[in-house]
C-alpha cells in the first residue's frame, strides 16, 4: 500500500472536509475508507499488476481480485452516500472510479498518465471530494484547499520521479562536487536520491500531522 504515500493522499480527504463550512466526523471517515479502498488498495494493485514497481511477488490473479473488490467497496461507499448528500456525488464516484483505472492501467495509451493528471487526480479531486461530502457544495475554501493539494502534489511527483528513475534504472553515476574549503565529495546514487526521499518522507509527514490539527480542531 505503500503507507507514507496513502497517508499523505489521505490527509487531502481531512484536509476538504475541514475546510468545510461544517465537518462531521461520521461523514468523514465514510470518505476515509472510500478513498483508502481506492487509492490505498485498488490503485497499487493495479500499478503493481501493470508494470511490478514494487517488485512484489503477488500473483497477478490475486491483485486483480483485490482491486477489483477494493474499488467496488469504495464506489458502493459513495453510492450509498448519495441518499444523504445528494445526487451530485454520482459524478464524483464515477471519476474516481475512472481515474484509478485510467492512471494506474495506462489505458487510452497513457494519455491520463502524466504529472498534471496526478496532481488533479491524487491531490486535488480528494480535496473536492472530502469537501462536498461534508455539505453537498463546492465551497471556495475548499476550492483553495485543492489547489494546495495539485500544488504540493506536482512537488511530490518531481521528487519522487528524480528518485525512481535513479533507483531503478540507475546503473553508474561518475563525478564529484567540489565546494569552497571542503573535500571533494564523489557521487553516487545515495548522493543524489537522499535529499529527494528525505523531502518525500518529511512532505508526507507534515501532510498527516495538519490533516490531524484540522480534524482535532474541528471536531474538538
Amino acid at each position: 500500500m505503500h503507507l507514507p504515500y496513502t497517508a499523505w493522499h489521505l490527509s487531502y480527504v481531512a484536509l476538504g472536509a475541514t475546510l468545510a463550512e461544517h465537518t462531521d466526523g461520521a461523514r468523514l471517515a465514510w470518505t476515509l475508507a472510500a478513498f483508502m479502498l481506492a487509492v490505498g488498495i485498488a490503485a497499487h494493485c493495479l500499478d503493481e499488476l501493470n508494470g511490478r514497481p514494487l517488485g512484489t511477488l503477488l500473483p497477478a490473479r490475486a491483485l486483480a481480485v483485490a482491486s477489483a473488490v477494493s474499488l467496488a467497496g469504495a464506489a458502493a461507499i459513495g453510492l450509498w452516500g448519495v441518499d444523504s448528500i445528494g445526487v451530485y456525488l454520482v459524478p464524483f464516484v464515477v471519476i474516481g472510479v475512472v481515474l484509478v483505472l485510467a492512471y494506474n492501467l495506462e489505458l487510452f495509451g497513457g494519455a491520463l498518465h502524466t504529472d498534471h493528471v496526478f496532481a488533479l487526480g491524487w491531490g486535488a479531486f480528494p480535496v473536492l471530494v472530502g469537501g462536498f461530502a461534508q455539505t453537498g457544495a463546492i465551497e471556495l475554501p475548499v476550492v483553495l484547499g485543492a489547489a494546495f493539494a495539485a500544488a504540493t502534489s506536482l512537488a511530490q511527483r518531481s521528487l519522487s520521479n528524480w528518485a525512481r528513475r535513479l533507483r531503478r534504472g540507475g546503473l553508474r553515476v561518475e563525478g564529484f562536487i567540489e565546494r569552497t574549503g571542503e573535500g571533494r565529495e564523489e557521487l553516487d546514487l545515495a548522493v543524489l536520491t537522499t535529499p529527494a526521499e528525505a523531502a518525500l518522507r518529511a512532505l508526507a509527514a507534515a501532510h498527516v500531522l495538519l490533516a490531524a490539527a484540522l480534524v482535532a480542531l474541528r471536531l474538538s
